[in-house]
């Protein structure tokens, strides 16, 4: 899966008790919703924070200088 020239992401509400995470990857779209079991708003609150933190390393390093480099000079894969 990869993220298309128009990819975004939100938090939207599904009803008035039921927010969710939409991730439009364009052209994918991914939904993740409270899980229906006791405790689910926790379990997705420390998902969330995780998935915060590790996009902001991708970012931190895609936004770096060797982040860039090595995207923009890796060799193409023959075969």
């Amino acid at each position: 899966m990869f993220a298309g020239a128009d990819a975004a992401a939100g938090m939207v509400h599904i009803t008035d008790e039921l927010p969710a995470l939409v991730i439009y990857l364009d052209p994918v779209n991914v939904a993740i919703q409270l899980p229906p079991f006791p405790g689910g708003v926790e379990v997705l609150a420390k998902f969330c924070r995780e998935l915060s933190r590790e996009a902001g390393k991708l970012a931190d390093h895609l936004d770096s200088r060797e982040g860039r480099h090595a995207l923009s000079e890796k060799p193409a894969v023959q075969g």
